[in-house]
Order: structure tokens, then C-alpha cells, then sequence
């Protein structure tokens, strides 16, 4: 048969006003924090929840900011160094980044009262804090039973919505557009994958059943195979951005056994995504079909928070401390592009002119809570040569919660949050020793669980993604190790350098498992095995006075 190659190339950009553009995934992403902050704090695993002293403490347990006895001016830097690996059914693929950060840099007031008991003094704090960084991209190359198209033709199926609805050029946000992305589960996917004629109809003219524009037609029984498996997929994505935090803080001395703090912060948090998504179709004559999905997303969020502690010294050489940090009340707005391609040889689009779906208005509105952390300490000292900390973190996933712009809850999401997300346990150990009283050594580790219940980790249930974007990471869990030095020069000015090694596991999906209202299986997504491996070495620069 005499082959044609016919190229669609097609942009979408999604509305403003739609709801349920974003998912329970997005509410878990920006809920959580890298371990960042001074080299000390590095350097011992970030277990500074008892021992104070230390600028990081303002986002974590502010009550150690009591601990100063003079003002401090400090500042940290750091060079990170990022692999992440995957392995997608026996084939690996790995992509470096090295991205340089300008981590924190903080003021701490030390005011005596004077007094030997009750008020001893009181402390203020000045800082920013960058919490997260987002800075990674990753690749899969591999082979996987199912298409990216047959995930759209399934999604289009149960949606029941008839091939002449489906959203043409220059539709609105108007009440028939609304009602057609409703039915589409909330995504604009099948309507792009429709219209770059990535999916067909089973009807030449109208009708509301679909199939992959990649599957062969089955002539003997008059029916498209129900899937095309690609000869190779490859997934390309790009992640940058952070979340960075304003502090402000105050804490109190009382009778140097009792130290009371407490932090108001404002947070600012910016991500950006781009992704290619490429699958491939040989054939016996040399001849090639191609798959192309690529999207760029963009959020920005503003948002403030609380935290509240308290220290307690029994005895000169133990600390017990308790802190609450609040959830982040986040304002947002995302903006999405998408762009779908089709090169198939017998496959006419629907569209002429490379034209899409398109709406005025690239952006979504809407507010976030996030998750919130209760942490828990202790630390021994042995006199002036030695100390040992241990924090654990008890952070609630499942109350995570998704809103309109007007405040009301997304209900979907509600469900599917408190359905699949609970308790996430971090446990914290750090050490030093004082070699001499101008050099110390210092070590630190850190061990966190994923919050996602057996079934969403397994990958055995259907994950719904926001705008045109299919692929997504499920979380299982992190752990960090780190050593860190630290030399005096003055009785002024100090220098600490810290080396940090973490490791992050996530299963990586190009695209989701599709399940219809009977927990039938119409499509089965597999995961690739993903390891983010970070080195990151800090220098911090401190001065008391």
C-alpha cells in the first residue's frame, strides 16, 4: 500500500474557568519541602528540632531561636548536583543537571533583659529560606503494551461524547464547552488527541466511540484491535522552579529552662514543566508512524503559614522540644500548553491547517491548603565537646484540600485526597563533635515515608492529571545522608560546609490507568523505577556580634 505520511502539528491552551484542572497529585507536589537550610543544619541531618541556635529553626521549631546569646548575620550557598535513572521494563536511561542555589541568608537580634530568672531575654529573626528546589529532568525509553492514544480513545469512550461535539477552533469558555470538558473527566486530552488525529471514531460520521488512529483494522470481524502497542515510547521532561520562604520571628528566654518561639511566614513558590512525549511505529515495508505529545505548564503561588514551639532544658544535657508547623494557605494560577502530533500513513485528522482547540484565556485560579507537621525532639549534650539530636516528623497528607477561586472545595478531589493520601513519618539524627573548640565534625541522616496508600503507590488505580499533561510520579519514600565540618576563625566569624547525599524513589507513568465504573481495566499503564540521586555540597558564612 502506497504510504503518505500526513502531519498534524497542534497547539491547545486551556481555559481559565474550567473546573477540575488540577489533581490530588498537584495538592501532594507543593506540599512537599527538600531538607534545606544553614550547613550545620545540613550537616546533622536537619535534626535541630531540641537544640536551637540556628537560623533554619524559623521553619521548623522557632523556639530555638531562644537559644541565641549574641546577634548573628548568615548566609548559605550550595552546588547541587542531580541524576536521575530510570528503568522502564528492563531498559535504563539517566539525565545529570547541576544547578547552583542561593539557599538562605538571615538576621537574628539578641536583646538581654537583664534579668538572671523569668525573662532572661528575647530574640527576633529575619530570614529567607529556600525550602524546595524543583530543579530535575528525567527520561524513560522503553517498551510498553499500551499507547498514549489508547489512553485518550478510552477516556473519549466513557465521556459518550459524539465525534461533531467535540471542541473545534475558537471555542469559548461558554456553557456548551463547559458541559463537553465535564464530560471529558475533567481533561481537555481526548479533545486535543482528537482533533491532531491522534484518536479516531469508530464511525465515519459521528457517533460516540473511539479508537487510537495507530491500531489496525480488523477486517474479518469489522473492529479495530482494542490496542496498539508502540515499538517505542520515550518520555522527555524537564522540571525547574522552587518554593521560598519569607520568615519572621520571635522567640523568648525564660529562666534559661524554658524557650517559647513563634514564626509568621510568607511563601512564594514558582514551578515550570516541559515534556516531550514521543511513541513510534515500525512497520515491514521501513516505514515509520509517530506519536508526539508535548506539553508546558506553569504555576505560581503565593502563600503564608504559621509555626509555633517550645524547648524545655531539665538538666544542662538534655532538650525535649515540640513544634507545630501549619499548612500553607497558597493563592495559585497555572497556565498550560499542549501540543499533539500525528504521522500517520492511511490517517486523515479531523482538523485542516494544523488547527486545535483554543481557548482566550491560558489560565487556572484557584487556592491550596497543604499539608501540615508535627515534630517532636530531643538532644543530649555532653558538656562542651559533644552532641547527639533526633526529630520526628508527623506530617497529615490527608487533609490536603483543593478550592475554586470563590473558596469552595473541589468535592472530587476531597474525595480522592482523603481516599489516598494519610500519614507521612520522617525520623531525623544528627551528631557532632568538637575536635577542638575551633573544629568540629559533624553527621547527619534522614529517613522519610511516602503518605500514597498501597493501591495509588502500586500504580493500581486511575491517576487523573491536570490540563493536557499524562505523565506523573508516585512518591516511595526518600532518604539522606550527610557530613559536614565546621571551623571558627574568630571568636567573631565562623565558616560551616556540609555534604549531602539524598536519595528520592518514585514509579514514573507516561500516562494513567484507565478504569471504567465497573473496576474494568481498559487500559493498563506501566511504571518505570525512578531514582533521583542529589549531591549537593553547602558553604555557610556566619558572624556574631
Amino acid at each position: 500500500m502506497n504510504r503518505l505520511i500526513c502531519l498534524l502539528a497542534s497547539a491547545f491552551v486551556l481555559s481559565g474557568g474550567v473546573v477540575y484542572a488540577q489533581g490530588e497529585l498537584d495538592a501532594y507536589k507543593y506540599s512537599q519541602y527538600d531538607l534545606n537550610g544553614t550547613a550545620r543544619y545540613l550537616g546533622m541531618g536537619g535534626a535541630f528540632g531540641a537544640l536551637g541556635g540556628d537560623i533554619s529553626v524559623m521553619s521548623a521549631n522557632p523556639a530555638g531561636l531562644g537559644i541565641y546569646r549574641s546577634s548573628e548575620v548568615v548566609t548559605t550557598i550550595s552546588l547541587s548536583s542531580i541524576n536521575a535513572k530510570s528503568d522502564w521494563n528492563g531498559s535504563t536511561a539517566s539525565v545529570n543537571k547541576t544547578k547552583f542555589n542561593f539557599d538562605n541568608i538571615a538576621y537574628v537580634g539578641y536583646f538581654p533583659t537583664g534579668n538572671d530568672e523569668g525573662l532572661v531575654s528575647w530574640n527576633v529573626g529575619f530570614g529567607y529560606n529556600r525550602l524546595k528546589n524543583f530543579n530535575r529532568s528525567y527520561r524513560m525509553s522503553g517498551v510498553q503494551n499500551y499507547s498514549l492514544a489508547d489512553y485518550a480513545a478510552a477516556i473519549a469512550t466513557l465521556s459518550g461524547i459524539d465525534q461533531n461535539k467535540m471542541p473545534s477552533l475558537g471555542s469559548g469558555n461558554n456553557s456548551a464547552t463547559r458541559s463537553i470538558y465535564e464530560s471529558l473527566a475533567g481533561s481537555w486530552l481526548p479533545a486535543l488527541a482528537y482533533q491532531s488525529g491522534i484518536i479516531g471514531g469508530d464511525n465515519e460520521v459521528g457517533g460516540n466511540t473511539y479508537h487510537s488512529s495507530f491500531a489496525e483494522w480488523d477486517e474479518k470481524n469489522q473492529r479495530w484491535y482494542s490496542d496498539s502497542r508502540p515499538d517505542h515510547s520515550l518520555l522527555d521532561v524537564n522540571e525547574r522552579g522552587a518554593i521560598d520562604r519569607y520568615n519572621i520571628s520571635f522567640a523568648t528566654n525564660i529562666s534559661n529552662r524554658v524557650f517559647i518561639g513563634a514564626t509568621v511566614a510568607v511563601t512564594d513558590l514558582n514551578y515550570r514543566l516541559s515534556s516531550e512525549y514521543t511513541e513510534e511505529y515500525a512497520y515491514t515495508d521501513g516505514s515509520v508512524d509517530r506519536l508526539l505529545w508535548d506539553n508546558i505548564k506553569s504555576t505560581d503561588g503565593t502563600g503564608y503559614s504559621f509555626n509555633i514551639g517550645a524547648i524545655v532544658r531539665p538538666s544542662d544535657f538534655l532538650r525535649l522540644g515540640v513544634a507545630y508547623a501549619s499548612p500553607t494557605w497558597y493563592k495559585m494560577k497555572d497556565s498550560y500548553v499542549g501540543y499533539g502530533t500525528s504521522e500517520i500513513g492511511y490517517y486523515d485528522p479531523p482538523v485542516e491547517n494544523g488547527q486545535t482547540p483554543s481557548n482566550p484565556d491560558p489560565y487556572t485560579d484557584y487556592k491550596l491548603k497543604t499539608a501540615d507537621k508535627w515534630i517532636f525532639s530531643a538532644a543530649g549534650i555532653i558538656g562542651q565537646t559533644a552532641l547527639i539530636s533526633v526529630d520526628y516528623e508527623l506530617s497529615n497528607y490527608k487533609y490536603m484540600k483543593l478550592y475554586y477561586p470563590d473558596g469552595y472545595e473541589y468535592d472530587d478531589n476531597k474525595g480522592l485526597i482523603q481516599k489516598r493520601f494519610g500519614l507521612s513519618h520522617t525520623v531525623k539524627v544528627g551528631a557532632e563533635v568538637k575536635v577542638t573548640p575551633q573544629f568540629a565534625v559533624r553527621a547527619g541522616a534522614n529517613w522519610t515515608t511516602s503518605p500514597m496508600n498501597a493501591r495509588l503507590r502500586n500504580g493500581e488505580v486511575e491517576v487523573f492529571t491536570a490540563g493536557t499533561v499524562a505523565h506523573y510520579t508516585l512518591d516511595k519514600g526518600s532518604s539522606l545522608y550527610s557530613v559536614g565540618l565546621g571551623y571558627r576563625f574568630t571568636p567573631h566569624f565562623y565558616m560551616d560546609l556540609a555534604c549531602v547525599y539524598r536519595q528520592y524513589k518514585e514509579t514514573a507513568y507516561a500516562f494513567s490507568n484507565v478504569i471504567d465504573k465497573n473496576d474494568n481495566v481498559l487500559v493498563k499503564s506501566e511504571g518505570a523505577n525512578l531514582k533521583t540521586n542529589t549531591t549537593q555540597v553547602a558553604l555557610t558564612l556566619g558572624y556574631k556580634f
